[in-house]
């Protein structure tokens, strides 16, 4: 499991359907640095949980994600409603599902 997070991120970049520069541009980072956070072997490099987020959200690549809810015991599910819609099956922090009585 050590690392499978990065080289997901790394294919995401290096494979996905932009070019790894026009990747970098859109999430306001140098191309060098983005590939040295990318390297699973450089172990003073390390790429932030922010980072990850534009790189799924710039390259439309969840792996990464899913590999961590996985590794989690989750199961990741995309929803199609708007932003801020309510989301009535919602976990919360708590455990509690979102409009479920505290009983």
């Amino acid at each position: 499991m050590k690392g499978d997070i990065i080289k997901l991120a790394q294919r995401a970049v290096l494979e996905g359907t932009q070019p790894a520069r026009d990747v970098a541009r859109a999430i306001g980072k140098p191309y060098s640095t983005l590939l040295r956070e990318l390297n699973p072997f450089d172990g003073q490099a390390k790429l932030g949980a922010e980072t990850l987020l534009e790189i799924m959200r710039v390259t439309r690549d969840f792996s990464p994600l899913q590999a961590m809810a996985e590794a989690l015991g989750f199961e990741l599910v995309g929803i199609c409603a708007p932003r801020g819609a309510a989301r009535p099956h919602a976990l919360r922090a708590s455990g509690r599902r979102e409009g479920a009585s505290a009983s």
